[in-house]
């Protein structure tokens, strides 16, 4: 049992009342009876403390496209080339990698975010790395200040930094078609060489192309605020995955026109490089559209994330603070906060594409082993309801696929993935000592949770919403 249970009613009134009996003299009797009232009064709807289902289809296919495309397909690509040896493979992989998405962490995001934000005024000489770290700790500020004061804000800020990264896309995929359909097809020829392709470098291709289809799966963890999910979950993956990975496709080939493999491969933001050829005079307006990219994908990611350390602590897989509710803003406040401080510090102490490979190795390893256990869920109870079900040769294969990456992956960068599994394992001393096997007295649990929840104004949620 959670170590203490307050209501949002309770909350307001201690917080009321230590202020009031400080100034009059009053003692905590009269609190007490100001609690009990209170507790008679009948609440409203909009008074009782949970999740609301206030997220809609065009808002959740906008949460994932918005999440999807964030630095990944300005990033990305340079990794997917040197790894895949050659342009052709290097397609194939990205629609590959759209494909597992479809079928199936945030620092770099906030770094590349910062690349973008600070490298224009310094070109072309390289940008000052404190600099980018400093201006990506103040994107994930922003962000974080976003998704504690509303969700409604988050949602909203989420569809319109959707509807600009979308435009994004379609400017560089635009000059890049017309190149192709007059001839520029130079770089296409050969295009499956593969020389320079070798087996124990190609998941970390898949590592660097799935990078930028990270965030298909945010929605699952708002089910509890998605409107008639049954419908509108599996429908806007569906919509939202092929819209991502037709576009990324296209925008590979539009690179690919204006640019040789070996530029790309020289560049570290291959939109930049892309823009200074296609279009001079726009070329300063792509830097910041790719900025506000990396920023929507911030937005989904402490959207989302929060949501599992929110149900994890509400299962009682973690300390129970982090599965309450600002009783006001109605967002899982604590679990929201606690990602900020572990995001700022990988950002600080990783470079981008060691963090593309040290987050995706913990990430792919958790999808395998979650798929994994769903099919042997359908096996030992086969007539548990289901909302909706993919069909078993696709979730096997699903997989198969993530266990062979992540297997390989720990042959092709063995410093980087072996890091990312130490830091998963820290977690299990973590959970005996703190959750599992709690040792501080009850009284210390009591005081500590109370004065904590006082602090950030949160209760347990007092609907039950899934």
């Amino acid at each position: 049992m959670p170590p203490l249970i307050v209501t949002s009613r309770h909350l307001a009134a201690r917080c009321y009342t230590s202020l009031w009996s400080k100034r009059e003299g009053h003692s905590e009797m009269d609190g007490a009876q100001i609690m009990k009232e209170d507790d008679k009064k009948e609440k409203t709807e909009e008074e009782v403390v949970h999740l609301r289902r206030e997220i809609g289809l065009l808002p959740a296919v906008s949460f994932i496209i918005g999440t999807v495309v964030g630095s990944g397909i300005f990033i990305a690509p340079k990794g997917v080339l040197l790894n895949s040896g050659s342009v052709g493979l290097s397609l194939l992989v990205w629609a590959l990698c759209g494909v597992l998405s479809l079928f199936a962490v945030a620092s770099y995001v906030s770094l590349a975010f910062g690349r973008y934000v600070v490298e224009p005024f310094y070109a072309p000489c390289a940008a000052p790395t404190v600099l980018i770290k400093l201006v990506s700790i103040l994107g994930v500020t922003f962000v974080v200040a976003v998704n504690c004061w509303s969700v409604t804000l988050a949602s909203r800020t989420q569809i319109t930094l959707t509807f600009v990264k979308m435009f994004a896309l379609v400017l560089i995929i635009v000059p890049g078609v017309i190149a192709l359909a007059k001839g520029k097809t130079e770089n296409f020829q050969n295009g499956f060489e593969v020389d320079s392709l070798t087996l124990d470098r190609l998941p970390l291709a898949f590592y660097n192309g799935l990078y930028a289809y990270g965030g298909w799966f945010y929605l699952n963890f708002v089910t509890e605020e998605v409107i008639n999910p049954n419908r509108n979950i599996p429908l806007a993956i569906i919509c939202s995955m092929v819209t991502v990975t037709v576009c990324y496709v296209f925008v590979n080939v539009a690179y690919y026109t204006m640019m040789t493999p070996a530029e790309l491969l020289l560049s570290d933001a291959v939109a930049v490089t892309f823009a200074n050829r296609a279009f001079a005079g726009l070329a300063s307006v792509i830097p910041f559209l790719v900025a506000l990219s990396c920023l929507g994908a911030l937005n989904g990611g402490f959207f989302g994330s929060p949501r599992m350390l929110f149900v994890g602590a509400r299962e009682g897989h973690w300390p129970p603070i982090f599965s309450m509710i600002h009783i006001r803003r109605h967002t899982p406040l604590p679990a929201v906060l606690l990602l900020y401080p572990l995001v700022v510090v990988m950002l600080i102490t990783g470079e981008i594409y060691q963090l593309i490979n040290f987050a995706s190795f913990a990430r792919w390893s958790f999808i395998a082993l979650a798929t994994l256990g769903m099919l042997i869920h359908r096996y030992r109870f086969p007539l548990h309801p289901r909302p909706f079900k993919v069909p078993l040769v696709i979730a096997v294969t699903f997989t198969v696929v993530c266990f062979f990456i992540v297997g390989l992956s720990l042959y092709s960068d063995p410093w980087n993935t072996g890091k990312s599994g130490a830091l998963t394992l820290t977690g299990v001393p973590v959970y005996y000592v703190t959750v599992y096997r709690f040792r501080l007295p009850h009284r210390w649990r009591h005081y500590c949770s109370t004065k904590l929840q006082i602090l950030f104004e949160v209760a347990q949620q007092e609907v039950q919403t899934y």
